[in-house]
């Protein structure tokens, strides 16, 4: 069970359970077809937004295998909602996690994505105990990939056309760090 103390600080960013007042902000970026271009579902709108704000808003705590923590990056001084990021635990007789992100393109660029993502490694190693976590990624997108890569993370498959998605054959790449490997 992991219940962290919020919010999260790293150098530049804070990490913090989502509320209501994010729906413009978290609109702002889930709306846009190119943020969604790689993901399992399209644009949303206001209302798709406002519904999956009230399921990240309940994602705070990972109580078993299947929870998942959805937390709100913002920049440190400013306040400023800059994305999202995630940690599943997937299994917990394996001690097994996934991680994930998504910004808003306004801040790409600047790290903030492995500068949130390293912590939610450490939360699943230090603070979940567990042994491997993964990150999974449609294989175009190579700024998440590289994202992984920057992390220490190891590219372990690369799944050809394994899934049908957005009415078009889509490749995986599946990359991944162990407890023993990762280096905070």
């Amino acid at each position: 069970m992991l219940k962290p103390a919020y919010p999260i600080t790293t150098p530049r960013l804070t990490l913090r359970p989502f509320t209501p007042a994010d729906l413009d902000d978290l609109h702002a970026y889930e709306s846009r077809p190119d943020v969604t271009r790689y993901l399992y579902w399209d644009p949303r709108d206001r209302d798709a937004t406002r519904t999956f704000l009230d399921k990240k808003i309940t994602r705070t705590e990972l109580h078993d295998e299947g929870d998942a923590l959805d937390l709100a990056i913002t920049h440190r001084h400013t306040g400023a909602l800059v994305g999202n990021c995630l940690l599943l635990w997937t299994s917990k007789a394996h001690r097994q996690g996934e991680i994930g992100y998504i910004l808003n393109p306004a801040h790409h660029g600047h790290g903030y994505a492995t500068e949130a993502a390293r912590e939610m490694l450490r939360l699943g190693f230090d603070g979940l105990n567990l042994h491997r976590i993964t990150g999974r990624l449609d294989a175009r997108n190579t700024a998440s990939a590289r994202v992984l890569e920057k992390l220490g993370m190891r590219r372990e498959a690369h799944l050809i056309d394994n899934e049908h998605v957005k009415g078009e054959w889509a490749s995986e790449l599946i990359y991944a760090i162990l407890a023993r490997e990762w280096t905070p």
